[in-house]
């Protein structure tokens, strides 16, 4: 590659910004390369020169199961623990079930197909709408100190480093370090000082804490230092959860003040944190033995984790050329400099970081694996209609199938409701996945006339497509997929038994989240994704079991094209005289060309036009992040940067990112909110390098503001990692196949050709642009 760019594989702790002034107290262990103001790559961090204000802004750190939200205040450290599994429990009711329709669907079907556009809105049992349980946080651990003077620029510094997942705060007297261990499981912070003097308490006190929790404390002595234990139990219930803190003080004396502890002249201070949900008593006594017996020094601890958190995160990179001193700025002013390639890079890695630590025990919820307070909008839930979907769509082509892995454990954990919910709304065998979940149920149960959620048939094929990508990716054919595969067959061969009078199949009804037809009601008839969805599900499952292929393939060829409408735009509804709706944030009738490639510029040039003159209509509504960035995304599978650089622009412009490079769902940084920040990175894949298992593409839509860059170890759908490097003299791509197979090469000079790849042997590409 030509250029002044270089290679992107980050470098163990690059961290960014001027060095702090001289401190006896810089933490030991895994540290920093030089300042990145000289460095030659880009840095894999952010950090800012005042502690967090407002929670929003706090750092963070995550192992897919807990989650830290980290202040960094030296004189009022406030570290907010969560986890996956803290739903709060609706009063007085137990699991919510999918509604009893079944009976009742041929009459509404007859009524829809006759023309009766308001039908759907009768399919329901009545009830109000009910939204799936809220995650939470847990309670904050706080660490009190003196009132000192407030320590900003020079004197204070916190980052944190994308590399080892550190959240580091320090003052010339005073450091901290947090992480959460992939490896143990468990939250360390480790505090560091010259006679310090600590009130350290568990503090469930948050935001929005429902008044009826049951809170209790506890805390005792131990050989080590000291152990703090907090109980809280939902109110109307015999639901609970238990946080438990142990505390190794090294020097100085430690006493019980409650609800804490106080620690005075101590060295250093090394703590532990787990939170567990539950039902009746929890064994305090077990819990604290489990965390004592973890005790060592924090660099012990760390090298664990790092093990595979580094691992992870290191394996692929993007270097845009930055310039130096922008790529040392602290991440809020950055954010303020919104058309630099610095700004890019580091949303990028902050993205790929993010998405990591909220990956583990479940994939990331709508908030991540984070919250401050309990009123969190839309239940902190799992939105399967985009949200989620969104989120995880970097997973397989970055290298990260601890994230698609956890999506896995959310799709088989559930497929028991699913089925409930095949059987209960459309008398069918098979599964349908529900648009909400709480992580913990399946069912169906969130539905209203407005948002006819329990409607929607297309959920299991979105949320099973990354795992069959993993599978194209590996070689290998995960039994799991293929069961639920199977399962989403048996769906399809039940529920597609209606015809047009073509002996067309049709999907009714049938919903286009989250719209509805210009002249019409949200339920409806052949909606553009439906179709998709059956099509694509259908063919999967045939390519898994080829002892059904052949039925399953001719179910596929009988359900009806796409439609074109009098605009030339691929319409949201094939079904003749269903007008569209162009204003509105998702974009599900463009499922064809993103996430699946039923719908591309080289195989289908008709209908990829109709798609571009559809994302052409598409308004952006209310500014929802995952609006554009769904529309960037189906921007770069029509080949279409200026379209896709439109859409990144409306997000680096908006001001969605919070100073800890989180990101928020709409302009102003208003309601925390995952989904630009992980899906970011999704988006600048898809721009540089795209694949299937028989296509490479390279460069399809880059847009001009990244004239020359790096990236590497995208992962393809054909078994190879590719490295490219683009610059205004061209580009070079190293493609390093794990398996020999003949691929069709796409670049941004247009022509097509075949690749013979053999399984070992590197090839070196050298591209016009």
């Amino acid at each position: 590659m030509t250029g002044d760019s270089s290679p992107a594989a980050p470098s163990p702790a690059t961290t960014v910004g001027p060095p702090p002034a001289p401190s006896p107290l810089t933490p030991a262990g895994p540290r920093p390369a030089p300042s990145p103001a000289t460095a030659a790559g880009p840095v894999h961090g952010t950090w800012e020169p005042r502690p967090a204000a407002r929670w929003e802004d706090s750092f963070l750190a995550g192992n897919g199961h807990h989650g830290a939200l980290v202040s960094g205040d030296p004189n009022d450290d406030r570290v907010i623990v969560t986890h996956h599994t803290l739903v709060r429990p609706h009063p007085g009711t137990g699991t919510h079930h999918p509604p009893e329709l079944a009976a009742d669907l041929p009459a509404v079907q007859d009524r829809l197909l006759a023309g009766d556009l308001t039908a759907a809105e009768d399919f329901t049992d009545g009830r109000p709408l009910h939204w799936v349980r809220p995650f939470h946080p847990a309670f904050a651990l706080r660490l009190k100190r003196p009132k000192r003077p407030r320590a900003t620029g020079h004197s204070y510094r916190r980052e944190v480093d994308f590399t080892t997942g550190e959240v580091i705060a320090r003052t010339p007297d005073w450091a901290s370090r947090v992480f959460v261990s992939r490896a143990d499981d468990v939250i360390v912070q480790h505090i560091k000082g010259p006679g310090l003097s600590l009130e350290l308490a568990l503090d469930h006190r948050l935001p929005g804490v429902p008044p009826g929790l049951g809170a209790g404390h506890g805390a005792h002595l131990t050989p080590e230092g000291v152990a703090l234990t907090l109980r809280a139990r939902y109110p109307g219930g015999d639901h609970a959860y238990t946080g438990v803190t142990v505390a190794a003080v090294t020097g100085g004396t430690t006493t019980l003040a409650a609800p804490g502890t106080h620690i005075q002249g101590a060295a250093s201070v090394l703590l532990l944190t787990r939170v567990r949900r539950h039902t009746g008593e929890l064994d305090v006594v077990e819990e604290t033995r489990a965390l004592r017996d973890l005790l060592q020094p924090y660099d012990a601890l760390l090298e664990r984790h790092l093990a595979l958190h580094r691992a992870a995160y290191s394996r692929v990179a993007l270097d845009l050329a930055a310039d130096p001193a922008e790529r040392a700025l602290p991440g809020s002013e950055l954010l303020a400099r919104p058309h630099g390639p610095a700004l890019l890079e580091r949303l990028f890695a902050a993205g790929r970081y993010h998405l990591l630590s909220a990956s583990g025990l479940l994939p990331p919820r709508l908030t991540g694996l984070w919250t401050g307070e309990w009123d969190t909008a839309w239940s902190g839930a799992f939105t399967t209609d985009a949200n989620l979907n969104l989120q995880t769509a970097s997973a397989v082509a970055g290298a990260l199938p601890e994230v698609t892995e956890a999506q896995a454990r959310l799709v088989h954990g559930q497929l028991p409701d699913w089925r409930d919910n095949a059987r209960a709304v459309f008398g069918a065998r098979g599964v349908v996945a529900p648009a909400h979940t709480d992580g913990a149920c399946g069912h169906a149960h969130h539905f209203s006339r407005e948002y006819p959620l329990h409607l929607w048939t297309a959920g299991a094929d979105w949320l099973l497509k990354p795992l069959v990508d993993q599978d194209e990716t590996c070689g290998t054919r995960d039994p799991r997929t293929a069961r639920a595969l199977a399962e989403l067959a048996d769906f399809y061969e039940d529920f597609l038994t209606r015809t047009d009078d073509a002996g067309r199949l049709v999907v009714v009804p049938s919903y286009s989240p989250e719209n509805r037809p210009a002249n019409g009601s949200w339920g409806a008839v052949n909606a553009a994704m439906d179709l998709s969805a059956a099509r694509h599900a259908l063919l999967t499952a045939a390519d898994y079991h080829p002892a059904r292929a052949a039925r399953l393939r001719a179910l596929a060829d009988r359900l009806p094209p796409h439609r074109v409408n009098r605009d030339g735009a691929l319409a949201e509804w094939a079904w003749p005289g269903l007008d569209d709706t162009y204003d509105h944030r998702h974009l599900s009738h463009l499922y064809g060309v993103w996430p699946l490639e039923e719908i591309t510029p080289y195989d289908t040039p008709d209908l990829a036009r109709a798609a571009r003159r559809a994302l052409e209509l598409r308004g952006a509504e209310n500014d929802s992040a995952h609006g554009h960035l769904h529309h960037a995304l189906v921007a770069a599978r029509l080949n279409d940067p200026a379209r896709l650089t439109h859409a990144l622009d409306q997000v680096l412009d908006g001001d969605y990112f919070h100073a800890s490079l989180m990101s928020a769902h709409y302009p102003q940084r208003d309601v925390y909110n995952a989904d630009a920040a992980h899906t970011l990175p999704a988006v600048l894949i898809e721009a540089l390098v795209q694949s299937t298992p028989a296509r490479l593409v390279l460069l399809p839509a880059r847009p001009e503001s990244i004239p020359r860059g790096r990236i590497t170890g995208v992962r393809t759908r054909f078994g190879a990692e590719v490295d490219l490097g683009w610059s205004h003299d061209g580009a070079t791509a190293v493609v390093r196949p794990t398996r020999s197979c003949r691929v069709d090469l796409r670049t941004p000079s247009g022509d097509g050709r075949s690749l013979d790849l053999v399984a070992g042997e590197d090839q070196v590409l050298t591209l016009r642009t």
